[in-house]
């Protein structure tokens, strides 16, 4: 089963590392819309279809990634404040504010950030990791709680430990397991979310080779040249498949490592 999902995560990931260093080399001209020609044939604009596959992975992938390093990196500082400070209100303050952002649509916020800032990918990644940085919050506040008051971190207070040394040190690393198995899946929603509002228009430009724009743009002509909409499909289920497999069974081994 490992080397399943491996092979399922390599594909789209190789594609999407060292597509655009061979995008110029092996895509061909544009030619007639939903053609035959080359390899997949060519898309409802008359491009390579194998060329745009090979440039599409860089904002699919890469936004999502991005967005979940953001929210991990504002939401994972915001859960470890919240789990060590002693004060209720602080831990209030900082969390409840959270609590308006949670029952908000994301591809609403999208549809509102994509106003102003179209087709900017940095845009999207940001709005993407915003809208998981409750989430994720609350779920290293939860992690970290236990270690957070424990006597491990009170003893490395009295010893004189810097803020920094025993949260992430200590803290961070109580809450490595819970946080690892979110991961896997919180990249998979990512994804998810960015090729939505990517399909949906809300994203990239239309005439962008992401993999999601692709797929929006060329399903009417699913019939005349279906490799224009199931190859990138296929690179975000494969993705997105792999991921999740891989996570499971990184974290399956993960246990029974610490029940032994």
């Amino acid at each position: 089963m490992t080397g399943v999902s491996v092979a399922l995560l390599a594909v789209p990931v190789l594609v999407a590392l060292l597509g655009p260093l061979l995008a110029d080399a092996v895509a061909r001209p544009p030619g007639l819309p939903y053609s035959g020609g080359g390899l997949l044939g060519t898309d409802g604009l008359g491009r390579d279809v194998f060329g745009t596959l090979l440039l599409g992975g860089r904002t699919t992938l890469g936004v999502a990634l991005l967005a979940v390093v953001f929210a991990y990196l504002a939401g994972g500082l915001i859960g470890l404040v919240a789990a060590s400070t002693r004060r209720r209100v602080l831990d209030e303050a900082l969390i409840r504010p959270l609590d308006i952002l949670l029952p908000l649509p994301s591809l609403l916020v999208i549809s509102v950030v994509a106003v102003g800032w179209r087709g900017d990918p940095l845009a999207i990644a940001l709005v993407v990791g915003a809208v998981n940085v409750p989430t994720v919050a609350r779920l290293v506040r939860a992690a970290a709680l236990d270690a957070a008051s424990g006597p491990a971190v009170e003893a490395m207070r009295m010893q004189g430990e810097s803020w920094a040394r025993i949260q992430f040190g200590l803290v961070a690393r109580s809450a490595l397991p819970p946080v690892l198995a979110d991961i896997g899946t919180r990249i998979t929603l990512a994804v998810f979310i960015v090729a939505s509002a990517n399909f949906l228009g809300l994203g990239l430009n239309p005439t962008s080779p992401d993999w999601a724009v692709t797929v929006s743009r060329n399903r009417e002509g699913l019939l005349l040249q279906p490799w224009s909409v199931l190859a990138p499909a296929a690179m975000i289920v494969a993705f997105t498949l792999g991921l999740n497999l891989l996570a499971d069974r990184l974290l399956g081994r993960r246990r029974e490592v610490v029940a032994a």
